[in-house]
């Protein structure tokens, strides 16, 4: 396949910038395949593995359609570990940063909850984060998703065997139905066919080898 450069896809101008400062030029077959219906505000589930650039397409989406100055939870990434979590933030963080003001936080189990509150007083842009602990915040009320646009389960399948089918299900019962949904998995058990015939409309198939 040839690559096919960024500049043709149709991002906002500090995304561009970013993007060509971290030095990518051309996309990978995940992010060639994923990131035009995903700019499009379609349902994406896609089986891909870790280092496929699979975080950049979906951080690109989530960030092209982000309005940083309204300060609500616009877009959530679930990951299955905190040290994935950690990974996909700081991945964000960094093509957020031509964007001003976007605050990206990341909310995982095994951190003391002091700091996640005080840091939740004012709603960050984009969380990422482990289901117990996304659900526990909700619970608490600490955490809205009311304004939720975009809601990502990274390695599903992985969550899935970590036994976070019911939590997962219920953070996204408490997120807008009309809500966009991006499903990653490196696998396709009947459980990921099962979430995702529950929690996506329609979605793009996309298969990366």
């Amino acid at each position: 396949m040839n690559s096919i450069p960024f500049q043709t896809l149709s991002l906002r101008p500090e995304l561009q910038s970013s993007i060509a400062s971290l030095g990518y030029d051309s996309m990978t077959p995940v992010q060639a395949q994923a990131l035009p219906p995903l700019l499009s505000g379609e349902d994406l589930i896609a089986q891909a593995k870790t280092g496929s650039g699979k975080t950049a397409a979906f951080a690109i989406g989530l960030l092209n359609k982000l309005d940083a100055q309204l300060y609500c939870t616009q877009a959530l990434v679930l990951c299955p570990t905190r040290e994935l979590a950690e990974q996909v933030a700081a991945e964000i963080r960094r093509l957020a940063s031509a964007i001003p003001n976007v605050k990206v936080l990341t909310l995982c189990g095994g951190r003391p909850m002091g700091p996640q509150l005080a840091s939740l007083q004012r709603d960050p842009h984009i969380v990422v984060g482990t289901p117990g602990r996304i659900l526990k915040h909700l619970e608490k009320q600490t955490l809205r998703l009311d304004a939720l646009q975009t809601c990502v389960l990274d390695e599903a399948d992985r969550m899935l065997d970590m036994g976070f089918h019911d939590d997962i299900m219920q953070i996204i019962g408490a997120t807008p139905s009309a809500r966009q949904t991006l499903l990653f998995s490196a696998t396709y058990p009947d459980g990921i066919k099962d979430i995702s015939g529950s929690v996506q409309r329609a979605p793009i198939d996309i298969r990366v080898e």
